[in-house]
């Protein structure tokens, strides 16, 4: 809903915040090696994480114990997401594998594995009945849940990250050669490229903003870039730090970002943005 925010570090833990007023409400330890991704479920009441030690954790928020800890994958997981109900956590691994874990059974195994991919997972979300990969081999994948159907289109560069439009009507994915482009999810058919930025080594993220009007990336020379989603021409470039943007993260649905970088999150908002409600 907007009104927390997720962590995760190479300290091993997860930690939830306000991020509008900057505290910190819990931490969460559990992970034997660094943590790379982390999900909050939609009420808020469980969180999914999965790390370098090659499990993804269930938790619960309120008490900040792990319910499951999934192993099946055979190296780090780069990213978790849950779906709609939070019934299903869904994660990609180095291992080219994409998992899906039930979050009511006991049983230890995938409900099921998703195993096309020829290199590692860099990137996964989830729309009401379709999963979305990106690769280290160059394709970004969509699975169609109520037909049983993969469209795969092929970028060439190295993927490290994807999303869907909020219309679900585009794809968005930046790859490793420093481009960020805007497919059409039915055709596969390239509607435009966003350059500008520099991504040639590290998984770093994009993101539309809350209305689709603009795509945004990180860049690994400190900055945030937004182009026009339309015209394609750079909109904003916010300066970060002097070290490599890791992550983004967009609000729901008001003019507000969250930015990683090396330790530190920012949050970048309009000077008339009032949150929501008023959470602890």
């Amino acid at each position: 809903d907007g009104n927390y925010c997720l962590t995760c570090g190479s300290d091993k833990t997860l930690k939830l915040w306000n991020p509008h007023k900057g505290t910190a409400l819990r931490t969460y330890q559990g992970h034997g090696y660094e943590v790379l991704d982390a999900a909050g479920s939609f009420d808020n009441s469980q969180i999914c994480s999965g790390g370098a030690d090659k499990a993804v954790a269930l938790w619960d928020v309120t008490t900040g114990q792990v319910v499951r800890k999934y192993r099946g994958h055979a190296g780090k997981v780069n990213c978790v997401q849950f779906n709609e109900e939070a019934t299903v956590i869904v994660s990609g691994s180095i291992d080219s594998t994409v998992r899906c874990w039930d979050c009511r059974s006991r049983r230890p195994d995938p409900i099921q594995v998703l195993d096309e991919a020829k290199d590692g997972i860099s990137s996964v979300k989830l729309s009401a009945h379709e999963i979305l990969t990106g690769s280290v081999d160059g394709r970004v994948r969509r699975y169609d849940l109520r037909v049983g159907q993969l469209c795969s289109d092929y970028i060439g560069s190295p993927i490290t990250s994807v999303c869907f439009s909020k219309d679900g009507q585009c794809v968005l994915a930046a790859s490793l050669d420093s481009t960020l482009r805007l497919l059409d999810k039915d055709t596969g058919e390239l509607l435009g490229e966003y350059t500008g930025h520099r991504s040639t080594t590290y998984r770093l993220d994009c993101v539309l903003n809350e209305l689709d009007t603009h795509v945004g990336c990180a860049s690994e020379d400190g900055h945030v870039y937004f182009w026009d989603l339309v015209e394609g021409s750079l909109a904003l470039s916010l300066p970060v730090g002097q070290g490599v943007v890791q992550s983004l993260a967009f609000h729901p649905r008001l003019p507000c970002l969250l930015v990683a970088t090396q330790g530190q999150v920012t949050l970048w908002r309009e000077d008339a943005f009032q949150p929501e409600g008023d959470p602890n």
